[in-house]
């Protein structure tokens, strides 16, 4: 069984390479982002919560993350494993997340660590563009990934492309800033255990797969 934590600056890749290694191995990729965003999206008084720190660039409190997680990890496709991609962001949230996991007989066998710099983080985010239609939520990006048919436009479904309000450069540092203070602490609450493995974040999407790839034996 595999329980596999990615995380990294944000822009790093995060997402991308956990849908990867999730077809590979067969287990739920859990972004805490989509989770956040589908509670936000539902109108619920825990979505409205969390939409006040996600649109403010913020970190959701552990609290509300850990509702969130605990009811995600209680559903049957995660038996066998899962990914666990934007969460823990902090220590804490990484206790939580032990309880949690220990409660299911269960425990974090990899933490992958993709890295990058503030710089190229800021770059990658800000060309980020989406799907406005909360159906569809395809990604593009205006440099690496920009839409076949048109600039503005979804080439699943045709609705126009936004930025979300978290992607712009302000939010983006402010974002950065609480991730160096509060998550790069994990790299030491897990390098202890051994089972942390760094990886070069800026290369591109193949090869970051690539080295995720050697790490499994994939």
């Amino acid at each position: 069984m595999y329980n596999i934590v990615i995380f990294g600056p944000q822009g790093s890749g995060k997402g991308t390479q956990g849908e990867r290694i999730s077809k590979k191995l067969g287990i739920p990729d859990i972004s805490s982002g989509a989770l956040f965003r589908a509670e936000v999206e539902r109108n619920t008084g825990l979505g409205r919560d969390i939409a006040e720190f996600i649109n403010s660039g913020r970190l959701v409190p552990s609290d509300l993350v850990h509702q969130v997680m605990k009811d995600r990890l209680s559903e049957q496709d995660t038996l066998e494993g899962a990914i666990f991609d934007g969460y823990p962001r902090t220590v804490e949230q990484a206790e939580s997340l032990d309880e949690i996991l220990t409660a299911l007989d269960r425990q974090i066998t990899h933490v992958i660590c993709l890295e990058l710099s503030d710089e190229e983080a800021v770059r990658r985010l800000s060309g980020r563009r989406v799907c406005s239609n909360d159906k569809c939520r395809l990604s593009y990006h205006v440099e690496f990934k920009p839409p076949v048919k048109d600039k503005d436009h979804c080439d699943r479904c045709g609705s126009v492309l936004i930025q979300r309000q978290d992607d712009v450069p302000e939010a983006i540092k402010l974002r950065l800033e609480v991730y160096h203070k509060d998550t790069a602490p994990l790299i030491d609450f897990y390098k202890q255990r051994g089972i942390v493995f760094k990886i070069d974040g800026a290369q591109t999407i193949d090869k970051v797969e690539k080295d995720i790839n050697f790490i499994f034996k994939v």
